[in-house]
């Protein structure tokens, strides 16, 4: 990484039109105790809002990374419905095997989605990165994937009043002036139920957060409170079309920030 390690890109509160779509890959926390089978949900919604969930077609790959070996977990998703503050749609259940130390880089790859407001197609390749017994092993490399995030801090070890920062990737190399949507999980789901919970702070009055990577890709985000954070580079994947339309392939990945104790 070199000097990229060190630089920060531009974060501001912009206003957009619309509120922002994001992919999730959610477990009730990263920091995995006990050996065995880690629940997880995939939902696509508008988390910090409680706002609409939308319908989740069958995912393209959904699969995990421990210690650099890649294991399918394809099998083991679910169809479910996930039950929004204002609408339910089509999602997934899903286990994720944790069983020994390190880290459990977890990817879903969704179907492409219409947005038939924009008439446009969204596909958002999400990560997730899982640790059991604090030995980090997988965190810090990029995955292969058309477009992610590398992460600069460990994401599961982000203090809250601390920096959050990414590489945004394409095919590999570094994508410069990406658009980084940010978001926060202000109603975090309840697995049992499979359905939302109150949220605990409201959206920005501006609009969407947004930050702008570097030349080399970098973003740097403040951190003002504990919870999930997700961080959505848009349009950073090669793939621009699809089914004849214009499709957004963006990069996603959820942290998890904590108070200092």
């Amino acid at each position: 990484m070199k000097t990229c390690l060190l630089a920060t890109a531009l974060a501001a509160f912009l206003p957009a039109a619309a509120s922002a779509h994001f992919q999730l890959n959610y477990t009730d926390d990263m920091m995995i105790e006990r050996p065995g089978e880690v629940p997880m949900g995939l939902i696509f919604w508008h988390p910090f809002e409680n706002g609409h969930v939308m319908d989740m077609g069958v995912p393209v790959e959904f699969f995990m990374v421990h210690n650099g070996e890649k294991t399918d977990l394809s099998d083991r998703l679910e169809p479910a419905t996930f039950k929004g503050a204002s609408n339910e749609a089509a999602a997934y259940r899903a286990s994720v095997p944790v069983k020994r130390s390190g880290d459990y880089v977890v990817v879903s790859v969704p179907a492409p989605y219409y947005e038939e407001s924009e008439d446009i197609f969204i596909q958002q390749i999400t990560k997730v990165v899982l640790n059991r017994n604090t030995l980090p092993t997988d965190w810090d490399q990029p995955v292969g994937l058309p477009t992610e995030i590398l992460p600069l801090n460990k994401p599961y070890n982000v203090i809250t009043g601390s920096t959050f920062s990414g590489q945004v990737l394409s095919e590999g190399q570094p994508v410069g002036g990406a658009e980084i949507e940010i978001e926060y999980m202000a109603s975090e789901p309840d697995l049992d139920a499979f359905s939302t919970t109150d949220p605990t702070v409201q959206p920005m009055a501006g609009g969407s957060v947004v930050a702008i990577a570097d030349q080399n890709g970098v973003f740097t985000f403040g951190i003002p409170k504990a919870g999930y954070w997700g961080f959505a580079a848009l349009g950073s994947g090669p793939a621009k079309e699809h089914e004849g339309k214009d499709l957004s392939q963006d990069a996603v990945i959820w942290i998890r920030a904590a108070d200092m104790k």
